[in-house]
């Protein structure tokens, strides 16, 4: 039961957030049918899982929010924002007891169970104030509504009821004239045609016996199964067939799509959506029984009818609706079958799986570093296809921890709505991307990040309506979110159209907080990334979402505990753009091995651009010319103060990190590594330029080189000795 519950928990907390997405796609004129259906499938399932789990808390609280959907669902309520809202906070609450029931816990406590009915109570307010209208035209007004059709036949919309008496009906005391006025009962017979084809002649005629039939054309707005109820003491002696109006074959249609995705079978569809009754499907089924039985015995005969023909043959159903139902049952099969392909592993395991894998990258590193020493040929080649099996391994398991970025981007629907009403600001989100993949365990920790730039861009970034409209802007601020891979690293961008940020607001606030000098020399970049110090706002008043700069600095520091970095451009009047630069994974990379003096570091292969000799020209800077750009460079010799006399020839390593390009001087390069990324210690958590370490095959130490930072402090240096030069100047 434990491992029950624990899936169902699982899977509810993914039909709340179907739930939630859908609700608000609603609420933004989402006017499809679908839309509606899937969110009333969730609670649905919701529902039918807690009560398989012994969730009666669960039970029912979904069972009251599944009447406000099914009235919804029916036109009997209409979309509000009010409601939307109330349907919302019930999914908020739903999650509340899901987090109850993962805590062992089958009742609610106090606080939470006053809540729930709370919210009950709110949505049976709306159920029951709420008229229902009427989707069907009085009687009168749909009789003077006669569609003419070729020949100038015309044609009620009605029910086409025949039916044809047994010869005993009158014996067993049943009278067919008493019948026909009960149907009167539930609606208007708009016309009767009486069929004598079976009278015989007065000599061959029984008193006692019944020979007449009836074609009706029936005008009521109940379903089959009640016109079909009407009928129920005569019909074991009876020919019945009961056709729906044609404005009622569009309806069965729309409630075949829309049944749940649950394996059903054809007749089951069809009584399920009130286009067949259990009458009907039981004589379809006999009949298509005979005939199986009837083919068996003829060897060469032709095969048994399908139980569709059937009906269709029996005039119980229209062709359209077998063919609806028939698409129905595949389209189930087909998901089912989808589904049966997946299966559910436990993060841990797949942990403990990459862990492996990089054990494995080293000890085939290891294995390889013998063979090159050993000089054997074939053994070299034995490792060297080995190496490339590992390799495939690696990317293989890393994968399995891909999951796209969707899922964190579609949670800011929610909190975009919500804030905007708190702030009474009409805000756009726009998203893409969201099939971005990235590892999982990088997901689970950018949520928090985001969370404070989402809500900042919307607090401080986004200016009120009254103000964006006197700047000439529209009414509606604009987020956008957007993810995409850029050279082996994922770009997550939080966008806003916004005020941007007052950059000599800020650069005031940096000296009063003695962040900068007076005198001191920042560029536009430089003076944006300020807001990213601990403590700096420049905020005028502090609200209960955010300030322009509150928590930027945990947002930095989350972000590069995950090996990425944040920056920041804004134009003031136009926007802001926080650019997030992250690993796409946190467990093996590609490297590229270089060294310096006895030590070996690993600069990530993707941020690799060339290689070359450093020329004796640039010796005495930290700068030089590549094809005519100028590339800044820093020495890791000075860098981490190697106190040993410089090589003969050093080499430089182009690298390209956030748009910019950088060279690291190094004294000798080793080539591709697979590299198993080991965090470091508490103790050099704060060193610069150095983002981990790994083994190498030798079983030596290598440190993991923080290309991001290098790239930065080499460009820095550049701009301060231009800013300095240009004062002097």
């Amino acid at each position: 039961m434990e491992e029950i519950l624990s899936v169902f928990i699982q899977e509810a907390r993914e039909q709340l957030t179907e739930m939630e997405n859908g609700l608000l796609r609603m609420e933004q004129n989402d006017h499809d049918p679908e839309t509606l259906n899937a969110i009333f499938r969730a609670a649905h399932t919701i529902k039918g899982g807690s009560g398989v789990v012994e969730l009666g808390m669960i039970e029912k609280f979904t069972h009251v929010v599944e009447n406000a959907l099914d009235k919804l669902r029916n036109n009997e309520i209409s979309v509000s924002s009010a409601l939307v809202s109330t349907l919302l906070n019930c999914c908020d609450h739903l999650n509340a007891l899901l987090d109850i029931a993962s805590n062992d816990q089958r009742e609610a406590d106090p606080d939470t169970q006053a809540k729930g009915d709370a919210l009950a109570n709110e949505l049976r307010g709306f159920l029951g104030g709420a008229v229902a209208p009427s989707t069907a035209k009085p009687l009168a007004e749909t009789a003077a509504e006669v569609e003419t059709e070729g020949g100038g036949k015309t044609m009620n919309d009605c029910w086409h009821i025949s039916v044809r008496f047994g010869r005993d009906v009158l014996r067993n005391g049943m009278d067919p004239e008493s019948i026909l006025r009960y149907l009167l009962s539930l609606g208007e017979i708009v016309h009767i045609t009486t069929l004598a084809d079976a009278l015989p002649g007065a000599a061959d005629m029984d008193p006692e016996s019944c020979y007449l039939g009836f074609e009706i054309n029936f005008r009521s707005h109940a379903d089959k199964a009640a016109i079909d109820k009407v009928f129920d003491f005569v019909r074991d002696g009876c020919d019945l067939h009961i056709l729906p109006p044609f404005s009622k074959v569009s309806d069965y249609l729309d409630l075949i799509a829309h049944l749940p995705e649950e394996t059903m079978r054809l007749g089951e569809i069809l009584v399920k959506s009130g286009a067949l009754t259990q009458e009907e499907l039981d004589a379809g089924l006999a009949c298509q029984q005979a005939g199986a039985a009837a083919a068996a015995k003829a060897e060469d005969g032709p095969p048994p009818p399908q139980l569709g023909e059937i009906l269709v043959d029996r005039h119980v159903v229209q062709p359209e609706i077998v063919e609806a139902a028939v698409a129905k049952q595949k389209q189930v099969t087909e998901k089912k079958a989808e589904e049966a392909r997946l299966i559910r592993v436990h993060a841990d395991k797949l942990d403990h799986l990459i862990d492996l894998v990089g054990e494995l990258v080293i000890a085939g590193a290891s294995a390889n570093l013998l063979a090159q020493k050993s000089g054997q040929t074939v053994l070299v080649e034995a490792t060297s296809v080995l190496s490339r099996l590992v390799e495939s391994i690696r990317d293989s398991a890393l994968q399995l921890r891909m999951v796209q970025i969707g899922e964190t981007f579609n949670r800011f629907n929610r909190v975009v709505r919500d804030t905007a009403k708190e702030l009474g600001k009409e805000i756009d989100l726009v998203i893409t991307g969201a099939e971005t993949e990235l590892d999982k365990s990088v997901v689970e920790k950018i949520g928090d990040p985001l969370m404070h730039l989402v809500r900042n861009a919307m607090d401080h970034g986004l200016e009120p309506t009254a103000v964006r409209i006197a700047k000439g802007k529209p009414p509606a601020g604009r987020v956008e979110l957007n993810a995409f891979h850029d050279s082996g690293s994922i770009v997550i961008e939080v966008v806003d159209d916004g005020a941007g940020l007052p950059k000599e607001k800020i650069r005031a606030k940096a000296i009063e907080k003695g962040l900068i000098s007076e005198t001191q020399t920042l560029s536009d970049q430089e003076i944006a990334n300020l807001i990213f110090e601990a403590g700096f706002s420049t905020a005028e008043k502090v609200t209960n979402l955010s300030g322009r700069g509150v928590g930027m600095d945990v947002v930095r520091r989350n972000i590069q505990a995950l090996r990425g970095t944040v920056e920041v451009h804004s134009e003031e009047n136009i926007g802001s753009r926080f650019i997030i630069r992250l690993p796409l994974t946190l467990a093996i990379i590609d490297g590229f091995l270089v060294g310096v003096e006895k030590s070996s570091f690993v600069i990530p292969l993707e941020m690799v651009v060339e290689c070359m000799e450093l020329q004796e020209s640039s010796v005495d800077r930290n700068y030089l010319n590549l094809r005519g750009e100028v590339l800044p460079f820093v020495r890791l010799r000075e860098l981490f103060e190697v106190a040993s006399e410089k090589p003969g020839r050093e080499n430089v390593v182009v690298v390209k990190a956030g748009g910019r390009k950088a060279g690291i001087v190094v004294d000798v390069l080793q080539g591709e590594f697979q590299t198993v990324i080991k965090p470091l210690g508490g103790l050099f958590r704060h060193l610069r330029g150095i983002s981990g370490s790994t083994i190498l095959g030798s079983g030596d130490v290598a440190l993991i080189l923080d290309v991001q930072a290098l790239a930065n402090l080499a460009a820095g240096a550049e701009e301060h000795a231009l800013a300095a030069t240009g004062t002097r100047n």
